[in-house]
């Protein structure tokens, strides 16, 4: 079982995480919510570190975040780690939609952060990557406004 890590509130399970965001949207509901996923990932010597996170962003008024760490053997390939990334993306993202829907909360779209663009070693790839979250049904969003992937998840693969 995954267990996330939030600043915040310490470490939860996924369906913590989950009553933990409503239980924010609820404190201020005249307020508008993203909900945000995004990866990132590190090759350190013999192994690779994949970060997941789930932002709450209230919007003009701050956010919460929850993270999670997964070590894998080495991925030397760029292509192959960026896909990997946004894989996990999309498979979080999906489990916490469905976990949203059962709580009544299907009003709470879910985006997903990859972390490419349109500048740099990554730019080969935008449409390839964009077009499997889309296609998946998800909105997609690319460096440099992709700050779940550039900046919370890339934080804490360091």
């Amino acid at each position: 079982m995954v267990k996330f890590k939030s600043p915040s509130r310490g470490e939860m399970t996924m369906d913590e995480v989950v009553d933990d965001i409503i239980n924010y949207i609820n404190e201020d509901t005249r307020r508008s919510y993203k909900i945000i996923v995004g990866s990132d990932s590190k090759v350190w010597g013999k192994e690779t570190c994949f970060v997941s996170a789930v932002i709450v962003h209230r919007v003009g008024k701050g956010a919460r975040y929850y993270y999670y760490k997964e070590m894998e053997p080495r991925i030397r390939s760029m292509r192959q780690r960026i896909f990997y990334e946004a894989s996990l993306s999309l498979s979080l993202a999906d489990e916490l939609s469905r976990l949203l829907k059962e709580k009544g909360r299907d009003n709470l779209p879910v985006e997903i952060h990859l972390d490419v663009g349109n500048e740099g070693e990554t730019r080969e790839l935008v449409k390839e990557i964009t077009g499997m979250i889309i296609g998946s049904g998800f909105a997609a969003c690319i460096k440099p406004d992709a700050c779940a992937a550039s900046k919370v998840a890339d934080k804490y693969t360091k």
